[in-house]
């Protein structure tokens, strides 16, 4: 479908405009608690089953002050067949592990990620891909479980990239609007390119994505979705940090201030159990705790069904103490 079509027929629906929340209100801070996106890769290909947090992580982490659960799931464990209808097996299991989340803290949020890149199996939705109705079709059957529920937030994709980046924002829009349209009054998270980079945000993705718009009126329900890892390379993938990325999120909190004071979430950021990371990521998240509430708040990489020598865990040890980082550089920095 023409990217004209697309928008005109996303704009057509028509939705009556509810009262909402001018901006979101609640500091957030936790952890991501993987497992069931375990094997997703960067092509949005899957081969695994799944892997399910260990329930206990949440009432432990929450314990400590976090109130923020991100919970990332494989594309293919929820909907087997592109565009149909979610497996009510594994969604009985996912949903156990949300409302244990959930009811770890009268405060507790989660986020609901949906961790396939853009892509099913290699192709990228509404770019020869899925189509945005097949993309939209998830979230409207997930609307139907979570969405009058405020404290599910819908992570509406995980890292977008290499992508024609207009495209995408009209397949983020169809689905703003298709998930409203089902009665969802969640907050969303709108994500943008490079593996929704907070350092292009601002050149890239952001100026387009500002224009999105909501059926509910206003955009206080849309808050964007950022990573930034703190490794040589920002890929999360090695032990040593060599940045705080304090610039950078000083460059993301201006655009949005200067864009009609919008708010963005830092959902995935992480370091390895070393100096440089006790360091570096306790400045991070100092300056995130600093800036609300443009930036919303964080959740560090990762916990759940990782196990205690994965490079960037944060899994507490089987005596129930915890990492390092975890308490020299996230705990300080929770809500």
């Amino acid at each position: 479908m023409k990217l004209a079509t697309v928008l005109l027929a996303v704009a057509s629906l028509a939705i009556a405009p509810q009262a909402v929340k001018a901006q979101f209100s609640t500091r957030l801070g936790g952890v991501n608690t993987a497992g069931y996106d375990f094997s997703v890769d960067t092509n949005g290909d899957f081969s695994g089953t799944g892997t399910t947090p260990p329930a206990s992580q949440y009432t432990h982490f929450s314990g400590e002050g976090a109130n923020l659960y991100r919970i990332p799931f494989a594309w293919q464990l929820m909907t087997p067949t592109l565009g149909g209808t979610i497996n009510s097996s594994f969604f009985s299991e996912y949903d156990t592990t949300v409302q244990a989340a959930l009811d770890s803290s009268s405060g507790a949020y989660v986020i609901v990620d949906l961790h396939n890149y853009a892509r099913w199996n290699g192709d990228i939705i509404g770019q020869g891909g899925p189509t945005n109705a097949e993309y939209a079709s998830i979230w409207t059957q997930l609307a139907q479980n979570y969405g009058s529920d405020e404290r599910v937030i819908f992570g509406l994709m995980n890292e977008p990239h290499d992508l024609n980046v207009t495209e995408w924002v009209a397949s983020l829009q169809y689905v703003v609007n298709a998930v409203r349209e089902a009665g969802s009054t969640n907050y969303l998270l709108l994500p943008g390119s490079s593996y929704s980079s907070a350092e292009t945000f601002p050149t890239e993705a952001g100026p387009y994505l500002v224009g999105v718009t909501d059926p509910l009126g206003g955009t206080g329900k849309l808050l964007f979705d950022v990573h930034k890892y703190l490794d040589s390379d920002n890929s999360g993938t090695h032990a040593t940090c060599v940045t705080n990325n304090v610039d950078v999120l000083e460059t993301l909190v201006s655009f949005l201030q200067d864009n009609g004071d919008r708010q963005a979430i830092l959902s995935e950021t992480g370091g390895g159990e070393t100096t440089s990371c006790y360091t570096d990521v306790a400045q991070e998240l100092s300056y995130v705790k600093s800036a609300y509430p443009t930036l919303v708040g964080f959740s560090i990489w990762a916990a759940g069904a990782f196990d205690t020598s994965y490079v960037l865990t944060v899994t507490p040890w089987s005596n129930g103490t915890d990492q390092t980082l975890w308490t020299e550089a996230v705990k300080p920095y929770l809500p």
